[in-house]
């Protein structure tokens, strides 16, 4: 992870505040092991409601509520 990148338990810790005995789902993607789609989904259930933020996996292994910028086409001359 970089130095500038957060922890998954991190953005967890800040975006939700989890009283001891909440209730709260944690799934991942479907294709996590892919490179191309490595995100999870944290819900947590409170009085007003279930509460969804899906979380993805940079490449240099930092999370964010941002996905990542999609890889593009690059030309290289030898």
């Amino acid at each position: 992870m970089s130095a500038g990148g957060q922890s998954l338990r991190w953005l967890i810790d800040k975006w939700f505040v989890l009283a001891a005995g909440s209730a709260y789902r944690l799934t991942r993607s479907p294709c996590a092991e892919s490179s191309s789609c490595r995100y999870v989904c944290f819900e947590a259930t409170r009085t007003g409601g279930a509460l969804k933020i899906f979380f993805f996996r940079h490449e240099d292994g930092s999370w964010s509520v941002f996905p990542p910028a999609p890889k593009r086409p690059t030309l290289t001359l030898d």
